[in-house]
């Protein structure tokens, strides 16, 4: 019995095969693009109203421009000036960035398929497989050949 458990081992440690089947992966990346873009944009900008009164002994003063208008007048001898700022929104270009940002998911799934060995067995590997049935149906006999014998056995003996 020893002997034949030592003579087992190496038939069951051996193991041969043709095809493997390839388990079913997912796999799912996230791809984030982000583009800068500077566009002009307008903006308007609001200088405020000032008002501004000097006196002078000259005669006459005039000051005008596209953001302020001056009066001078004379009288008793004293030059009246006035300043005033004329409320004025001036436009005014400047570059805006924006910025797109796209995520891209790609997800990729490989089915369930098989992958054939591309070359041919050889003779001997071919007997190699097949010594490796026959080996595994012997062993299933001769364990269920003991089995019988020692239950056989055993109920004899109690007998």
């Amino acid at each position: 019995m020893k002997n034949f458990i030592l003579l087992l081992l190496p038939f069951l440690s051996v193991a041969c095969s043709v095809s493997r089947q390839v388990t079913p992966r997912e796999q799912t990346t996230v791809e984030v693009r982000e583009k800068s873009v500077f566009v002009t944009d307008t903006v308007y900008v609001e200088l405020p109203q000032i008002v501004e009164r000097v006196q002078t002994l000259d005669t006459t003063s005039v000051i005008e421009n596209k953001y302020a208008k001056s009066a001078a007048s004379v009288s008793g001898g004293v030059l009246a000036h006035s300043l005033e700022l004329k409320p004025v929104r001036e436009p005014k270009t400047v570059q805006k960035e924006i910025v797109y940002k796209d995520s891209v998911i790609v997800r990729e799934i490989n089915v369930d398929h098989y992958i054939n060995v591309p070359a041919e067995l050889s003779g001997w590997q071919k007997f190699k497989i097949k010594l490796g049935g026959y080996a595994f149906a012997l062993v299933i006999l001769s364990i269920v050949c003991f089995t019988i014998y020692f239950v056989s056995r055993f109920n004899h003996s109690k007998l």
